[in-house]
């Protein structure tokens, strides 16, 4: 590995990624947050069942971790789960980078999100779990959810949840102004000006500070952001500037200065009030985002029942592309104690049934394993958030299984920032959605040679 990029990838600062909504809300689970970060090996969050049993040193944030980790401790004789949740997101990442720039104190299995594992790939701190059997459960996963977790013929954490995208609207809204739900962005955006036209509210939200849904967009319409291959850990191809990512950029940033969608920071205060209070008639988002707005109490005012979601809608409709954002995996570090038996627990640690239906049906997590997508509990549920459609069975489990993959930057913080500067210029009108991709290319091309990367543009 070139010693420049060595040293670069070392720096938590120029690494950690912001933290997502996927995964679910704050917390997780009866464990507090861990402490320091050398101490991986501290007191159990949750007792084990079988004491002589090895066991395998876990952090994670989902909150129904104590439940899954009993699950699991009580099935398994051979091995037991010594979990601790060290914070969400970014803080468990923060933790997690200072123990791989210090040599110890990493826990066996981490919780990282699909587009944070290459970011630790790169440094050597993940373990490639083809050698331990990966292969056997591919087939539990879709070929997009897999390929998230893949670089060349490695495979660096198992897939456990997902986001696949797609429109939610309110049905109130659209009913009022006799909108109908577009299948095509060109639709999309008539339905917005008809809605303006007629005085109706905003018809969506373009964000400045969350550009991962952004990105996803820009490969539904065809865009190659970055490829990347951990096993050449020095060579990178970056193409922010093609004709597919000018065009999205272009249609968004066209959206919001003709005043038909909005540009307010999401995950905020300010934007549920929004959502709840209709000042949006869509929101483009993931699989997880129902269980997220109700843990934000949208869904329980005079918003209850006026929910629907529909598929994402396309550039080709004869050619339509399944695009995801966000979603986590488990990884097992470098720094693991018995890597045969951490990846044991990687491969089955929320995967048993009990697990990934709590997990679904509380809207914890949208879960990737073939075994719930293909339940009938899992495909016929009517959700309560969206008046009882059949919500998995209409949008979202065909969105899933279509999902083809993506290659994440291995320096996701300072793409996010740097894609969350260009965004904020274009909607505040400063540059136009094309101008702002170059600019984007050119940030991303000189900080990967910064960095030591050969870069391929």
């Amino acid at each position: 590995m070139n010693t420049k990029v060595a040293a670069a990838v070392l720096s938590a600062g120029a690494l950690i990624a912001s933290l997502s909504a996927c995964g679910g809300g704050g917390g997780g689970g009866g464990g507090g947050a861990a402490g320091a970060a050398s101490d991986a090996k501290a007191k159990c969050s949750v007792p084990v069942t079988h004491a002589d049993a090895p066991q395998v040193t876990v952090w994670a944030w989902y909150p129904n971790m104590e439940s899954v980790v009993k699950n699991f401790n009580e099935s398994h004789e051979d091995v037991q789960v010594c979990w601790t949740n060290a914070g969400q997101g970014a803080d468990e990442y923060n933790k997690f980078q200072t123990a791989v720039s210090a040599g110890r104190g990493a826990p066996d299995v981490i919780m990282l999100e699909a587009d944070t594992v290459p970011v630790f790939a790169i440094q050597d701190a993940l373990v490639d779990l083809t050698e331990y059997g990966a292969e056997e459960v591919k087939g539990n996963f879709s070929e997009g959810a897999w390929k998230d977790v893949s670089s060349g013929d490695a495979v660096y954490a198992i897939p456990v949840d997902g986001g696949p995208m797609a429109m939610m609207y309110r049905k109130d809204i659209f009913e009022k102004y006799g909108i109908t739900p577009p299948t095509t962005w060109d639709e999309y955006r008539a339905a917005a000006e008809k809605m303006k036209a007629a005085g109706g509210p905003l018809f969506g939200d373009f964000p400045s500070n969350v550009p991962a849904p952004t990105v996803a967009l820009m490969e539904q319409a065809g865009a190659k952001p970055w490829e990347y291959d951990a096993s050449d850990k020095t060579n990178l191809k970056i193409d922010l500037d093609s004709e597919p990512a000018k065009k999205v950029l272009d249609y968004w940033g066209g959206l919001v200065q003709d005043g038909l969608v909005g540009k307010q920071d999401q995950f905020t205060t300010e934007y549920i009030s929004g959502v709840v209070n209709g000042d949006y008639a869509t929101y483009i988002s993931a699989a997880w985002a129902p269980g997220y707005l109700t843990g934000a109490g949208a869904g329980a005012g005079d918003d209850k029942g006026n929910w629907a979601v529909a598929p994402l809608p396309q550039w080709d409709p004869a050619n339509p592309v399944a695009v995801n954002w966000g979603g986590s995996t488990f990884a097992v570090t470098s720094q693991a104690e018995n890597k045969e038996l951490a990846a044991k627990v990687a491969m089955e640690l929320y995967a048993d049934d009990a697990s990934l239906e709590q997990g679904a049906k509380d809207q914890i997590i949208f879960p990737l394993n073939q075994s719930v997508l293909n339940a009938d509990w899992f495909i016929n549920n009517e959700s309560e958030f969206f008046d009882g459609q059949t919500a998995n069975k209409d949008v979202y489990i065909p969105a899933a299984n279509a999902y083809k993959g993506s290659t994440y930057s291995p320096y996701s913080t300072s793409f996010y920032a740097e894609f969350t500067k260009q965004i904020t210029a274009m909607n505040n009108g400063e540059k136009t959605g094309s101008q702002a991709a170059e600019d984007l290319h050119k940030a991303m091309v000189a900080y990967g040679k910064q960095q030591g990367f050969t870069v391929q543009e």
